[in-house]
C-alpha cells in the first residue's frame, strides 16, 4: 500500500468513527468516551437484557456452554449449589493421580466464592493441603510459585464465561495468581451461573458500560481460556510449567 492510499485508508477510518481531519484522539479500545449514541445505546440494551435474564435463559447457557466444551475436552458440570461443587472437587481430587510429584497438593485463589468452598477442611480428610496464591510481601512470593508449582490441581473462579467459546475470562488481581491456572496438570474452575455472557459481543458491552467495570477499569492482564492445553498436540508429549494443563472442568453453580 504507498503511502496516497494510506492515508486515504486512514482518512476513512477517522470519517467511520467521526473524528475530524487532524484531530489528535486518544484511544482506549475498552473506553465507551468514542461510541456513537447507536453504539452506545445497543451496549446498554445488552445490558439490560443480561440483567433481566430468566432462569430459562440461563439455563440455556449453561447447556450452550457444555456443547461449546465438548470439541475441546473441557467438562463443564452444573451444580445446584456450592455445597456440590466442592464435593465434586473432592471427588476429583481423590480419583486424579499427580503426574509430576508423588503427592497431591492443590493450590486455590484467595476468591469470596472458592474460598466458600472450604476446602482445607474437606481435603483434610484426605491429608491434601491446599495453598492459596495471596501473599503479604515480596519474601513470600517464591513460597507461592513453589506452591502452584507442585500442586496438581489449581482451583480458581472467573470473572466471566462467554457460552459461544467457551472461554473463561480472568481478570490478574491481588490474591488470583494466573499461575494457578497454568502451572497444575489440571485446572478446576468454579463460577455463578450469572457470570455467563452468551458471546463476546455482550463481554465487550458489559466490560465498557456496565458501571462497576468501568470503575474498576482493566487490570493489567485479562486471561482468556478456552479449553485445556493444545499446546502438546505436537508430540504428544506435556512439558509441566511449558504448555498448561491437560485438563480443565468448569463447575457452574445455580
Amino acid at each position: 500500500m504507498n503511502l496516497k492510499r494510506q492515508e486515504q485508508f486512514i482518512a476513512g477510518v477517522r470519517a467511520a468513527l467521526g473524528q475530524k481531519p487532524g484531530q489528535k484522539r486518544s484511544w482506549n479500545a475498552f473506553s465507551d468516551s468514542h461510541d456513537r449514541p447507536a453504539a452506545a445505546q445497543e451496549k446498554d440494551r445488552l445490558l439490560q437484557h443480561i440483567a433481566n435474564r430468566s432462569g430459562v435463559e440461563r439455563e440455556n447457557l449453561v447447556n450452550m456452554l457444555i456443547q461449546a466444551g465438548k470439541p475441546l475436552n473441557l467438562n463443564v458440570i452444573p451444580q445446584k449449589d456450592i455445597a456440590g461443587a466442592a464435593a465434586a472437587i473432592a471427588e476429583l481430587v481423590r480419583e486424579k493421580t499427580p503426574e509430576w510429584r508423588s503427592f497431591k497438593t492443590v493450590a486455590a485463589w484467595k476468591h469470596p466464592l472458592i474460598e466458600k468452598l472450604h476446602l482445607p477442611e474437606i481435603l483434610a480428610q484426605q491429608n491434601v493441603p491446599v495453598f492459596f496464591s495471596d501473599f503479604r510481601d515480596e519474601s513470600q512470593r517464591q513460597t507461592l510459585h513453589q506452591n502452584v508449582t507442585d500442586a496438581f490441581i489449581g482451583i480458581t473462579s472467573a470473572d466471566f464465561c462467554v457460552a459461544e467459546t467457551a472461554t473463561l475470562v480472568m481478570k490478574t488481581r491481588p490474591g488470583l495468581a494466573r499461575s494457578v491456572s497454568l502451572l497444575p496438570t489440571i485446572h478446576v474452575a468454579v463460577i455463578a451461573q450469572h457470570q455467563i455472557l452468551a458471546n463476546l459481543k455482550e463481554l465487550y458491552a458489559v466490560l465498557t458500560r456496565d458501571p462497576a467495570e468501568k470503575k474498576e477499569g482493566l487490570t493489567n492482564c485479562m486471561t482468556f481460556i478456552t479449553g485445556p492445553s493444545k499446546t502438546a498436540d505436537i508430540e504428544a508429549t506435556l512439558v509441566h510449567g511449558a504448555h498448561g494443563p491437560r485438563e480443565l472442568y468448569i463447575y457452574v453453580q445455580d
